[in-house]
């Protein structure tokens, strides 16, 4: 698809983002953790994230939560070809149709939850054999799951550009022996290469949360990042970071017998859930494969 040579000019002659809130009547709310973006210059720094990765460039974005559309309006100034808006909130998706009429063809709306949302699907109903980069000012509440759902299933995803809680991103992109490396760090890092973006104060936002949020780039990896079968390496996760404070060979009881599970992957049983690397904890799994 060929981007229009006019696209700034069906831009710029759609009203303020603000005007679109109050016509809508779309006020953020807290039960779909809502908290809008407004400023046009950062949305499209959050945009370009994607870009400077080769991503977005004649490919479909596919946008989770769009609400007014600042983020969506970044994304239309870029290289995409197609942006699909997976949106719940039925004031959202009537906010959006200046958009829609704005870009036919390019830009489209689906009202569904995200958490039903199955990547593959939305790229095969718009005729794309290709792979898609998600891009999301991520509703507070469902952040973590709707993360972890695409790490387990990332083969239609070439990458992702994802706004978060300061102290979830903190968490997604820890390495193995700080406090904030846990269970979430080695689901996405396995299927995942994180990086950070930048950080965004509350007073961006409208209305202000009560947090610093941050935006992480991810890219998808053409293989896991060591061989494991991904609800073992759930199961060996959710036991040992489920009690992180003790030693692996307590905490990996509810798995069977810990320490021959531990000694097959090459594991000291002293050790605890938060010094273990990635690839540590798919030794695990993969032990767990072979006992079982």
């Amino acid at each position: 698809m060929t981007i229009p040579d006019d696209t700034a000019a069906r831009l710029e002659a759609l009203p303020p983002l603000r005007d679109v809130i109050a016509a809508n009547g779309l006020d953020a709310r807290k039960s779909l953790g809502q908290h809008f973006l407004l400023d046009l210059n950062l949305t499209r720094r959050i945009a370009r994230l994607a870009e400077g990765r080769g991503g977005l460039a004649g490919g479909t974005v596919i946008e989770v939560g769009p609400g007014p559309g600042g983020l969506t309006r970044g994304l239309l100034a870029g290289p995409a070809a197609r942006v699909i808006a997976i949106e719940r909130d039925a004031r959202a998706v009537q906010a959006l149709q200046p958009l829609v009429e704005a870009f036919p063809g390019r830009f489209s709306i689906i009202e569904a939850d995200a958490l039903t949302m199955d990547p593959g699907a939305l790229l095969d109903a718009a005729g794309d054999p290709g792979r898609c980069w998600i891009a999301s000012n991520l509703p507070y509440n469902i952040s973590t799951q709707l993360t972890v759902q695409w790490a387990e299933r990332p083969e239609r995803i070439a990458g992702m550009v994802l706004m978060y809680q300061k102290e979830v991103a903190d968490r997604l992109i820890a390495e193995p022996g700080g406090r904030d490396y846990g269970r979430l760090s080695v689901l996405a890092q396995w299927r995942f290469r994180i990086a950070k973006g930048f950080d965004i104060g509350p007073r961006a936002f409208t209305p202000p949360p009560k947090v610093t949020s941050t935006v992480l780039i991810y890219e998808t990896r053409p293989e896991p990042l060591a061989p494991a079968d991904l609800h073992l390496l759930s199961a060996v996760t959710a036991a040992g970071f489920g009690q992180r404070r003790k030693m692996l060979r307590q905490s990996l009881k509810s798995l069977g017998d810990a320490e021959a599970l531990l000694a097959a992957a090459g594991i000291e049983p002293t050790r605890r859930a938060e010094t273990v690397s990635v690839e540590g904890f798919c030794a695990l799994a993969r032990a767990l494969a072979a006992r079982d």
